[in-house]
């Protein structure tokens, strides 16, 4: 029997023993969205967790959602209340803030190989680019001149450290993300020269981190590489993008991050901040820790079938719609995310068996051999944290298979 993680806080059994998300019924949740697979996505405990961030982070340090964590529009529409700003990295991500209506928030727009047409939407909106290469400000300021606008351009530095114990790291190393820390000053004073909008500096070393004590150094290096740079180009940096990196337990064994010290460790470098960033405005951005514990996928279970010994149960769902689960999306070693049996949600464990979806491959699977009350088909399967990086960083149209519902509460 293997492992899983654990179950995000604010999930209970209702009045019939099944999963109740936001205060509604699983059963009744699908029906009203006409079927399964379906994610659920409460706004809850988004809000929860912006008020987390509210009360640990230090007065005036601002929050930004990151776009690609999740672009479902009715998010969107909700967060535009409740975040300061949102960071996209496609024209795709950008059109979508603009489709959801959202007006009065800071856009910012990272990514490398950002294409002429991108650059030009972006410095018409007025959005704020973050440049990831010497030939992309070249471009960007040759755009803008031929617009008659004055670009508001912010530099993305690739650092010479990373996020310790980062599931991924974008630090320390050669990269096509940002421009290498030594060559930034040069670059800002050569925006500023030519008479740009310099918003500042946005680094970002990695993520998924569970570490508070890790997270603190990143940021404390941050702030002093972003004091040195703008001693060196002799410009004050208006904002500094600390990025983010904070992640969500996803397996067995794993912690929430303490984010109220980790906000009382930067409250003190803040306060100790080079002189040159003295009036610097901070940010952190952030996607997966906002909204991946919100997150619920339902899929109903079609088949139950034995082979050798082993259980299986088959969904009407699969790494199509939540490759992450699946262990497909950047796993070394595959371990299981938090899964229950919704219809039968905090019952006693009984039998061991494999959770896999409905695709012609043996890598769709959703859970490997866990413990699970005893379900067959009809019953519905709940994949927990599927609230960032899910439907829109899976394999939709994967031999054909049908199209996953969304629906927030």
């Amino acid at each position: 029997m293997k492992g899983m993680g654990p179950k995000p806080p604010g999930f209970e059994a209702g009045p019939d023993g099944r999963l109740a998300i936001g205060g509604h019924d699983c059963e009744e949740l699908v029906a009203e969205a006409g079927g399964t697979p379906l994610f659920v996505y409460d706004n809850n405990i988004v809000g929860r967790k912006i008020a987390t961030f509210r009360h640990s982070m230090p007065s005036g340090v601002s929050l930004h959602y990151a776009v690609k964590a999740n672009p479902y529009q009715p998010l969107l529409r909700w967060l535009c209340k409740h975040v300061d700003g949102f960071d996209v990295a496609s024209l795709g991500e950008l059109e979508a803030i603009e489709q959801a209506g959202v007006g009065g928030v800071a856009i910012s727009f990272a990514g490398p190989g950002k294409s002429d047409a991108e650059l030009r939407r972006a410095i018409a909106d007025g959005v704020t680019i973050h440049l990831e290469s010497e030939g992309e400000a070249a471009r960007a300021l040759r755009i803008a001149g031929s617009l008659g606008k004055r670009p508001r351009l912010s530099v993305r530095v690739n650092p010479p450290f990373a996020l310790k114990g980062a599931g991924m790291k974008m630090g320390g190393h050669a990269s096509q993300f940002g421009i290498d820390h030594d060559r930034v000053p040069a670059l800002v004073r050569g925006l500023v020269d030519a008479g740009a909008d310099w918003r500042g500096l946005h680094l970002y070393a990695g993520s998924q981190c569970l570490d508070w004590t890790a997270l603190a150094e990143t940021f404390r290096l941050g702030i002093a590489l972003a004091g040195e740079i703008s001693q060196a180009a002799d410009a004050e940096p208006p904002e500094v993008n600390l990025g983010g990196g904070l992640g969500i337990p996803y397996f067995d064994g794993e912690q929430e991050v303490d984010s109220h010290a980790l906000g009382q460790a930067l409250g003190e470098q803040l306060a100790d901040a080079p002189a040159p960033l003295a009036a610097t405005r901070f940010v952190i951005e952030l996607g997966r820790w906002l909204v991946g514990e919100a997150g619920v996928y339902l899929t109903r279970i079609v088949d139950r079938s034995q082979s050798r010994g082993k259980t299986f149960l088959v969904t009407d769902g699969g790494l199509h719609h939540m490759l992450a689960a699946s262990g497909n999306f950047g796993q070394l070693l595959r371990r299981n995310y938090p899964v229950a049996i919704a219809s039968r949600f905090g019952a006693e464990a009984v039998e061991e068996a494999s959770i896999v979806g409905c695709l012609c491959t043996p890598l769709d699977m959703l859970a490997d051999e866990v413990a699970l009350p005893a379900a067959d088909a009809g019953d519905l399967v709940a994949v927990f944290c599927a609230g960032a990086y899910g439907l829109s960083a899976s394999p939709q149209a994967f031999l054909g298979q049908s199209q996953a519902r969304e629906v927030m509460v």
